[in-house]
């Protein structure tokens, strides 16, 4: 690690200092060195002196993430990426493992819903797959459902996985597997120390470094209330384009996508739709964000509804076939394959459903909700 990155994580892992100050500060003398100096010296002025980040732990982490593999990217480290760079609060240390040279291409985020409808994860692998042939990388969370349809589509063509917590923090644990793919295959970003946990609050942070990375940010079923719209919220005070792909009215996971296409959002119906916006951009070797917009009311009064009841622990079969379905038809099979149940169990189960009034059969071997 170069004097600078070391620096950088110095500030970085110092109590009371945010990754604004940390900016403010190397800004006002100069570079982190400098920063770092002037902290030790106390020459910054404040009435309560900011304690450093122990210089020996700071190594200790260097260490202990390069044995697993990572690297450590300072702000002004040519391998920083540059989009993120541009926001206020950027990161002044990210930590990375896999192919850190994906962090200097095109991306588009996507996220959604976590209890993803099956029709919402097949448009999600649609459009991802259209944008990674495109030459695009797709970043998003890893969390369950529509972020694991992105990150699924894309190993191959380039996918981007930023974590809440350290960079060795796997959150879903169902996710174990596509985190090692990932970091084979793409690149894990965290922002946090090695060892540190998921926590409700790293969620937000984790969100704006999402929208950060990209030009765009797709959003397919969103809940009232959801990490997308936070996401999305983040991507509009950064400047940058915000999509959606509309749901029905019925369904509570598309409610929140389709609050911000009446918002404004650029309405998605395939990779087309979002090529066409962003082409100009990447075309622009001096293109910058707009100043940012700053969610309408609209948007601010997604995240004071009351929230949909869930239980989280609630895993039944059951639960996951009819978290599968949705007010549009989607394919029998499809379901199947969304649930990992027995083609058998699915197909008594619908039966069931469709005797008791509760789903509605389709032409083409294709089922929807009743509503």
């Amino acid at each position: 690690m170069n004097d600078d990155n070391r620096a950088w994580l110095r500030l970085a892992r110092t109590e009371n200092l945010g990754p604004s100050g940390v900016r403010r500060l190397v800004e006002q003398f100069g570079n982190p060195i400098a920063a770092v100096k002037a902290i030790e010296t106390r020459a910054i002025g404040l009435k309560k002196p900011l304690q450093l980040a122990d210089a020996r732990k700071i190594d200790q982490e260097f260490r202990a993430t390069q044995k697993i593999g990572g690297q450590i990217i300072g702000f002004d480290d040519p391998a920083y990426p540059p989009l993120l760079a541009l926001i206020d609060d950027a990161p002044p240390v990210i930590t990375v493992l896999g192919n850190i040279e994906l962090l200097q291409r095109s991306m588009v985020a996507m996220v959604g819903a976590r209890n993803a409808s099956a029709n919402g994860r097949r448009l999600t692998s649609l459009i991802a797959n259209d944008l990674g042939t495109a030459g695009w990388v797709v970043a998003s969370g890893l969390a369950r459902g529509i972020d694991t349809a992105a990150h699924e589509t894309t190993l191959k063509t380039g996918t981007i996985a930023v974590i809440a917590g350290g960079i060795d923090a796997i959150y879903p644990v169902e996710n174990t597997a596509l985190y090692h793919q990932i970091a084979a295959q793409g690149c894990i970003i965290a922002e946090g120390p090695l060892g540190q946990p998921p926590a409700a609050n790293l969620f937000p942070r984790r969100n704006r470094i999402v929208a950060g990375l990209s030009y765009g940010v797709v959003v397919v079923e969103a809940a009232l209330r959801s990490g997308s719209l936070v996401t999305a919220s983040r991507a509009l005070d950064q400047g940058r384009e915000v999509f959606a792909a509309p749901g029905s009215p019925l369904d509570p996971r598309c409610r929140g996508s389709n609050r911000l296409l009446k918002d404004g959002a650029t309405l998605v119906e395939g990779a087309d739709d979002i090529l066409c916006t962003l082409a100009p951009m990447i075309e622009d070797p001096g293109w910058r964000p707009p100043p940012r917009r700053i969610a309408s009311p609209i948007i601010t009064d997604l995240f004071t509804a009351p929230p949909a009841p869930v239980d989280a622990n609630d895993n039944t079969p059951e639960t996951v076939l009819r978290q599968a379905l949705s007010m549009e038809p989607a394919l029998v099979d499809d379901i199947v394959r969304l649930c990992a149940l027995s083609p058998e169990h699915v197909m008594a189960t619908l039966m069931e459903w469709e005797l008791t009034g509760d789903i509605i059969r389709h032409p083409g071997n294709r089922v929807s909700l009743a509503g």
